[in-house]
């Protein structure tokens, strides 16, 4: 996660993720270089990092590769223009083969306006890696996990909304 993301309030999707997912680690910083704990996943596993580019792995046409290491898959946590600097900033992780996937879905996360109509908040992109990777083998969730998974994602985006209506009807918003 980017420490500017980190710094907001903690009902980020970032930390929905890391919070719903119960084999992830959360770290901070803006770069990586030489972060020990990164750099010991780097060397113990076969990683890749979740981000779009012209040479990624889409992952609905191509499973990873099963060897004798785990795979590991590192999500960027931040604004789009954050996690290029991140990626920048972080040439072990910038070299890591990518993986993206396609969809056709738009983004529950209506309080926050996306960059491009199909961009999707972390939660929601590790959700389309987890279906596809399920249906590879390479996850064993059950359909009522790949379900509920964007649950407290969804309950705080209708509070947000909620908050928002409440306000426009106040009375010191009237004219």
């Amino acid at each position: 996660m980017h420490s500017h993301e980190f710094k907001k309030i903690k009902n980020g999707t970032g930390h929905f993720t890391h919070l719903s997912l119960t084999n992830s680690q959360l770290y901070v910083d803006t770069s990586f270089t030489s972060h020990a704990k990164v750099n010991e996943l780097l060397r113990d596993y076969n990683c890749y990092v979740l981000y779009p580019s012209e040479e990624s792995i889409v992952l609905n046409d191509n499973p990873l590769p099963v060897n004798d290491k785990a795979n590991l898959i590192f999500l960027i946590d931040s604004t789009w223009h954050n996690a290029k600097k991140l990626l920048r900033d972080s040439p072990n992780i910038q070299a890591l083969p990518k993986v993206s996937f396609t969809h056709t879905k738009a983004s529950e996360f209506k309080i926050k306006e996306q960059p491009m109509e199909l961009c999707l908040s972390t939660i929601e992109s590790t959700l389309c890696v987890l279906e596809l990777l399920t249906v590879q083998g390479n996850e064993n969730l059950t359909s009522s996990e790949l379900e509920g998974f964007l649950k407290p994602f969804k309950k705080m985006v209708e509070y947000q909304l909620s908050c928002i209506e409440r306000e426009n009807k106040s009375p010191r918003f009237r004219f």
